[in-house]
């Protein structure tokens, strides 16, 4: 593929490259200041043997082409002066900081406020107060990655004081953090302070998978039989396993957010770590567990309010019913979501049960399901007790059987 047109070099080429499968990638080489860049576009060539699949093939071309006359026009636009629109001088850790400030403000944001302000601390720590979103190019939000991997927990210290390891953040952390650094450069793409979005191509840490503790059917009907101290954390805590609830948002649910439709109850809320809008609609057996219908702006699990103290009644409460797991309040949602897939709910349902914004978050615990039917095949007694010797042929095997029978 020629690189020039009317003798002038391009700034965006359209490149491929072959993977291990077979398929081919399309991507971007763009050439920007001196700096090369490249954008996976995520749209793959595919061996063809039929009309369609050509057809297929032809259509994702097209596509790739279309996204590269965007992006030529987006950097000649740059190129001539057509920006000045643009806030590119903006200060980075000054709109980061209005960012965080305003998730303060926010009583739904709230929740999420910590991570947003940990991560502000690292970004402190990795550029100036000078750096403005003309210096956020795909190199220094890579950069910023390689930072999270070698830094420590301890803002205060590097990687090793005095020769002491510092722990590393974990997975989870480095997602985390991250994420907030790709929204807060998304919302300044959206508020028009940069013209291309330079996370482009720049992919993201990969979530930990983590081991989701979760109760069985008659774990839980255990639990609703065993006397428990604290009357509220029983009702909230088996309410979560038959909804999925997280514990903030029972703690907030007021009976406002409740609503009868018909033979149905209904919850109408919004998910306090997500904001997002959730219609629940719950079972019969939850229903009780609210308790008796109060006044709209009441709370409906009235005194609960998760901390140490509860959390070590919940583990009292769990031992009194022979449940030797780490149960944590949290517990009671992956209870629901692995109950729901191994009653035959399909992934999506259960990932809106869940109100999972991805079904790769639900995908977790059809994982969970697998091992349990891999742990469920390995409980067939061993046969080696009651055969003398090892049996090398399985038709042998099959005519001992039938003649023992």
């Amino acid at each position: 593929m020629s690189t020039k047109k009317n003798g002038k070099k391009e700034s965006v080429t359209l490149r491929e490259k072959k993977l291990a499968n077979g398929n081919i990638s399309l991507y971007l080489d763009i050439y920007r200041d001196g700096k090369r860049s490249y954008e996976f576009l995520k749209l793959y060539i595919t061996k063809a043997s039929t009309p369609l699949e050509r057809e297929i093939n032809r259509q994702t071309r097209a596509t790739a082409q279309a996204i590269k006359a965007k992006r030529q026009i987006e950097l000649q636009n740059n190129e001539y002066g057509f920006n000045s629109q643009f806030k590119l001088d903006t200060p980075f850790l000054e709109y980061y900081r209005k960012m965080c400030d305003d998730r303060a403000k926010n009583q739904e944001s709230r929740g999420n406020y910590q991570n947003w302000f940990s991560c502000l601390k690292h970004l402190e720590r990795y550029c100036s107060e000078d750096t403005t979103f003309r210096d956020i190019t795909p190199e220094w939000i890579e950069g910023f990655k390689s930072f999270l991997d070698t830094t420590g927990k301890d803002l205060h210290k590097s990687k090793y004081d005095d020769g002491k390891p510092v722990k590393p953040l974990s997975q989870n952390s480095k997602v985390s953090y991250f994420n907030k650094l790709r929204a807060a450069i998304n919302q300044a793409y959206d508020d028009r302070i940069i013209p291309i979005n330079p996370l482009r191509g720049v992919e993201g840490f990969k979530q930990e998978e983590t081991e989701r503790v979760y109760l069985i059917f008659d774990e839980v009907k255990e639990l609703a039989k065993t006397p428990c101290r604290n009357a509220v954390l029983k009702r909230a805590f088996l309410f979560s396993c038959l909804t999925g609830l997280r514990k903030s948002d029972i703690e907030r649910l007021k009976w406002g957010n409740v609503e009868n439709f018909g033979d149905y109850v209904r919850i109408n809320f919004k998910q306090k770590k997500t904001g997002g809008r959730q219609y629940l609609d719950i079972s019969d057996q939850a229903v009780p567990f609210m308790g008796e219908r109060g006044y709209d702006d009441e709370l409906v699990f009235s005194g609960f309010k998760y901390s140490a103290y509860l959390l070590l009644e919940l583990s009292k409460w769990c031992m009194n019913a022979g449940i030797k797991k780490n149960v944590t309040f949290h517990t009671g949602r992956h209870t629901f979501a692995v109950l729901m897939i191994t009653e035959g709910v399909d992934l999506f349902t259960v990932s809106k049960l869940l109100g999972h914004k991805e079904i790769s978050t639900t995908q977790i615990y059809a994982k969970v399901v697998d091992k349990k039917k891999q742990d469920a095949v390995n409980r067939i007694p061993s046969l080696s007790d009651d055969i003398a010797e090892p049996v090398k042929d399985p038709k042998e095997l099959m005519i001992n059987f039938m003649g023992d029978n």
